[in-house]
């Protein structure tokens, strides 16, 4: 499994040479260190606890060769460890998003091939739930140039990629036609703000192009005018075609949430909780989906982490099969041109 990190790893930065890095390496994450590093470090992981440290030009070279039509970003919530909680998921992610495809394929109908990739920042889980969150919550500040750096590397690696030569004569198979997509969960959505702030700040100033096909912020642990024009978090709906909001009023985790920040100052709701404060003030591309009717059926007692599988028949969730049919078709299941707002449940029709 491909991944990126800006976790402190045992073996150091990368080594340098003359003719560059040297490259492969193997590495190993330092647990005790949750110092988010400004580097960012792009891995493959053969199993557990095996991984080698291949360099961007190999990754995304990796991606383009990859048997797959779109990729899925993975970044993960607070107080999750790589082994501990998120190559797991990100493997239970890419097994469910297999599922759906074979079911599709059997039926005869179109299915898009998707590649999970996570992208993993420094979380600590041993030191009690609230002070894990505030140590978590600085760290996916400090993440920001990191993955700054990660997208920056990437429009760079794009552009290079599909216009270098006579493109008269431009085979297509040099060119990188794979679409992009984000499924940010809960404090992971700090980490992709920040980032997209941070790339309008030191590199494209006149704001960011269009990247991914679908970002999916689901149980966002953002203040929910975040994505309002000219607040932080606007450069998430200019850089895809669909931003889809998922939250719960139940969600217990974000409840807790909202309380701890009070200490900071900040009292309003969370993204995840509410969905954008008033949609007139955000982009026409941000859907808000509503998932009350099953959250905590499927992440009990919190209603938290309810973006896998149902739980009840161990086949892909309601909001993972939301998520399969915005990649699969770049559009949103049962809303009406127009609409932005959605209450997903049992009744809701993907077809």
């Amino acid at each position: 499994m491909l991944f990126v990190t800006n976790r402190v790893l045992q073996q150091g930065p990368t080594p340098a040479t003359i003719e560059g890095y040297d490259l492969p390496r193997s590495v190993s994450f330092d647990l005790e260190n949750n110092q988010a590093e400004q580097s960012v470090y792009f891995c493959d992981r053969a199993g557990p606890g095996d991984y080698t440290e291949i360099g961007s030009a190999a990754f995304f070279e990796a991606l383009k060769s990859a048997s797959v039509d779109q990729i899925l970003l993975y970044l993960h919530g607070y107080s999750s460890l790589p082994e501990g909680a998120i190559f797991p998921r990100a493997e239970e992610l890419q097994r469910l998003l297999r599922v759906m495809q074979a079911n599709a394929e059997a039926a005869g109908q179109p299915a898009q091939r998707v590649l999970v990739v996570p992208l993993i920042w420094p979380c600590d889980n041993d030191l009690g739930m609230v002070q894990d969150y505030f140590d978590d919550q600085k760290a996916a500040d400090a993440s920001d140039f990191a993955y700054m750096r990660l997208f920056e590397k990437f429009m760079h690696w794009r552009s290079h990629s599909n216009t270098v030569g006579d493109l008269t004569t431009l085979a297509t198979t040099d060119l990188c036609t794979k679409r992009i997509n984000i499924l940010a969960h809960s404090m992971g959505n700090r980490v992709m703000r920040g980032a997209f702030a941070r790339t309008v700040q030191y590199y494209r100033p006149l704001g960011l192009p269009l990247l991914f096909r679908n970002i999916f912020m689901v149980a966002a642990d953002l203040v929910n005018e975040t994505l309002a024009y000219g607040n932080p978090g606007e450069y998430i709906a200019q850089s895809a075609r669909n931003v889809l909001v998922y939250y719960a009023a139940d969600d217990l985790a974000l409840r807790a949430s909202k309380v701890a920040n009070t200490r900071n100052g900040t009292t309003s709701r969370r993204l995840g909780h509410t969905g954008p404060e008033k949609l007139d003030q955000v982009a026409n591309n941000v859907y808000a989906i509503d998932c009350d009717d099953f959250n905590t059926r499927y992440d009990s007692p919190t209603g938290h982490g309810y973006f896998t599988e149902n739980p009840d028949t161990g086949d892909p969730g309601l909001l993972l099969r939301h998520i399969w049919y915005a990649i699969n078709t770049g559009r949103l299941p049962g809303i009406p041109p127009r609409q932005q707002t959605q209450i997903l449940n049992e009744r809701t029709q993907f077809a």
